[in-house]
């Protein structure tokens, strides 16, 4: 396993699949992202506004580089309905030489490489 700290996981959740997977799509097309999972649905209990309140939502795990989150955020925002959506980063502390070196070359810079081979992991 090789250290790192250039790479994270953002935590994104989403009203429904279809933004789920546009929110995805976008972010590894433009190259703020290598690779989006989309997982659910979960359901979410959280206060808001001073109740508590709760909602069936989608979760997007978003791989990039540390360096990449302020075009991703944007992004995020940009096309996100929620007043306050997620944006969780979670430090990724290491992983396979190969698939941080993919990592590292999908998110070089935005509007990087968007196509992915069967031989590229997930």
């Amino acid at each position: 396993m090789k250290a790192s700290r250039t790479f994270v996981t953002v935590w994104v959740t989403a009203p429904n699949r279809a933004l789920a997977v546009k929110l995805g799509r976008l972010a590894v097309e433009s190259g703020w992202a290598a690779c989006a999972q989309v997982s659910g649905p979960l359901e979410s209990i959280y206060r808001w506004q001073g109740a508590v309140e709760s909602a069936k939502e989608w979760r997007l795990v978003l791989k990039t580089r540390a360096r990449q989150l302020p075009g991703l955020e944007a992004l995020v925002i940009a096309n996100h309905p929620y007043d306050t959506p997620q944006f969780l980063v979670l430090p990724v502390l290491g992983g396979s030489a190969k698939y941080l070196e993919w990592l590292g070359e999908c998110t070089r810079t935005p509007a990087g490489p968007s196509r992915r081979t069967k031989a590229q992991p997930r």
